[in-house]
């Protein structure tokens, strides 16, 4: 392990020069880099509750172009190539949201971006790479049109319970690049062997969050929140399902989640509704119907309409065959659908027309401090007209303070959800009936 560590140091060592931030283009030493500005801006990340992406963009054919052009126009090239990767950045992501984009011992770049840990970023980090990727790749075709470039992609959470930030960034940095190149004998066969175990002993502990029928302030439902084996890096859920995705087993252990939940509605005996998350992947899956209708035959005694699907993350549903179907099939076995983080983008509203989900979840975003602003409480009214249109109960997350409560009353909002009504916590037998 020691060895590992220093073998990453050297290659942190070789990044070079920060090109970003976007605020202002410095130059740092090597030995610098991490202490500053990366170091410094996880950490302030970290103290606004921000969790930490590291992304990864490789040039898979790094040697094929060094000798296709020459070393007369490579270094041009690379240039212009960082150049574009900067424009594009500026334009697909929030300036306060990216934290550096720097060189990455020659043959790629690294970004670190803040994400909101209340948010479903998993799908939404893969479409940014696709996004980031192409658009540097059609730019450059235009100036170098023989020239065929492509990348390979990774991403990895810092760890927020690491000692050490410079340490824990560097385990990111490394981790990403595994996931990047899945190379054998690398840190993503550890992953994988790690994720294969926790799918093969599920091992996955799950917490429940109470949402409150706003007008008696009684629980109406609780929302199930997994978490990875407890003191390791994938206990925290982005962790936990970044990685289940690009090794993947999110599949697998989205079931995971599933079953575990319907085992614990037995076990306490739980008359409430129940909310359980799955991705757009997960639900357009050709075997999740087959594999759902297996497992109720196992817990006949659970009413399908005690059950919520929650459709959490970004995917495009346009591209997931079977994934309208079985929202079709689930909603004739007496499931009700919900949709997630309506508010936070077009993509939510999309899916509302797609679908007409039983229940529409306001993303926190909306929320946050509606109390003191007029414009997010006419944002609420209009996706509450939303919602009555496409005869859907709503659900306000992200509920931080009475003031943010007495909004929602006012506004009849049927629902909420937050750390003002109670944090997630293991279910116990007494609240849960």
């Amino acid at each position: 392990m020691v060895h590992r560590y220093l073998e990453n140091a050297k290659k942190i060592i070789q990044w070079g020069k920060i090109v970003l931030p976007l605020s202002s283009m410095r130059f740092y030493p090597p030995q610098f880099i991490l202490r500053n500005p990366v170091v410094a801006g996880v950490k302030l990340a970290f103290n606004e509750g921000y969790e930490v992406a590291v992304i990864i963009f490789n040039i898979k054919n790094i040697n094929e172009l060094a000798d296709q052009l020459g070393q007369f126009h490579f270094h041009p090239f690379m240039k212009k190539m960082k150049k574009y990767f900067r424009h594009v950045i500026e334009s697909e992501i929030p300036k306060d949201n990216v934290i550096t984009l720097h060189d990455f011992h020659g043959d790629g770049l690294t970004l670190s971006i803040k994400v909101d840990h209340e948010r479903h970023y998993i799908s939404e980090i893969d479409l940014l790479m696709k996004n980031i990727t192409s658009e540097v790749v059609r730019n450059l075709h235009f100036e170098y049109p023989a020239v065929s470039l492509t990348f390979e992609t990774g991403f990895m959470f810092i760890e927020k319970k690491h000692y050490s930030i410079q340490e824990a960034v560097m385990k990111a940095q490394q981790q990403a690049i595994a996931m990047a190149e899945k190379r054998v004998d690398s840190e993503f066969n550890e992953m994988l062997f790690t994720m294969r175990r926790i799918v093969s002993e599920k091992n996955i502990k799950l917490l429940a969050q109470p949402i409150i029928d706003v007008a008696s302030g009684k629980v109406h439902a609780w929302e199930m929140l997994a978490r990875g084996p407890k003191g390791t890096v994938l206990e925290s859920p982005l962790p936990l399902f970044s990685v289940a995705r690009q090794t993947g087993l999110l599949y697998d252990l989205e079931m995971i989640v599933l079953e575990k939940t319907l085992r614990q509605i037995k076990t306490l005996e739980c008359h409430q509704d129940i909310f359980v998350n799955c991705t757009p992947l997960t639900l357009g899956n050709m075997r999740f119907i087959r594999d759902v209708k297996k497992l109720m035959q196992q817990y006949k005694n659970i009413s399908p309409t005690q059950i919520t699907f929650e459709i959490t993350e970004r995917d495009s549903i346009e591209e997931i065959k079977d994934f309208i179907y079985n929202i079709k099939l689930l909603r004739l076995m007496g499931f009700k659908i919900a949709v997630d983080d309506t508010g936070a983008g077009y993509a939510s509203l999309n899916t509302i027309s797609e679908i007409m989900p039983d229940i529409i979840k306001i993303d926190r975003s909306v929320i946050q401090n509606i109390d003191k602003n007029s414009v997010k409480e006419s944002m609420l009214k209009g996706l509450l007209l939303v919602a009555r249109e496409a005869g859907s109960l709503v659900v306000a997350e992200g509920i931080e303070s009475q003031e943010e409560a007495l909004v929602l009353t006012r506004n009849n909002v049927d629902l909420a959800q937050g750390f003002y009504y109670a944090r997630p916590s293991v279910m116990v037998k007494s609240v849960a009936t």
